[in-house]
């Protein structure tokens, strides 16, 4: 079992407010794809024609800080929110989006196409959680 699981299974109070499945995963793809994006971006850094990817790097630092956000904010459940909760996964949803978007016209670099499915699949879990939600 991954530690996020451990974690949400010894919490002292009951996650009724949520999916725990679809949080975990949640949790787990916005930690991955801030990793992404953040490995992606310093990749761009060293390209050739970096003036032609400063906006995939922007994107990507975007979208790294706010899955960093976004895991941070669903690792707390102390106090919940549910619409401090939906917003956040809002906005991730969206930056994962804009970022997969630009990193997929990057066709000719490979660390592009891996940052771009890792936004995919923490912008799915973002919007699953969501309908999770309710």
């Amino acid at each position: 079992m991954k530690t996020i699981g451990q974690l949400l299974d010894t919490y002292p109070v009951d996650l009724g407010h949520v999916d725990r499945k679809a949080l975990e995963a949640c949790i787990e793809q916005c930690f991955e794809c801030a990793q992404a994006c953040t490995a992606c971006a310093d990749a761009c850094l060293s390209e050739q024609e970096v003036a032609q990817m400063v906006k995939c790097i922007r994107t990507d630092l975007d979208c790294a800080d706010m899955c960093e956000t976004a895991g941070r904010v669903l690792s707390r459940h102390t106090g919940y929110d549910a619409n401090v909760t939906r917003a956040t996964l809002e906005a991730c949803a969206a930056v994962c989006k804009a970022c997969a978007d630009e990193c997929e016209r990057h066709t000719a670099h490979q660390h592009c196409q891996i940052c771009a499915q890792a936004c995919r699949r923490c912008e799915t879990a973002c919007r699953e959680l969501i309908a999770a939600l309710g």
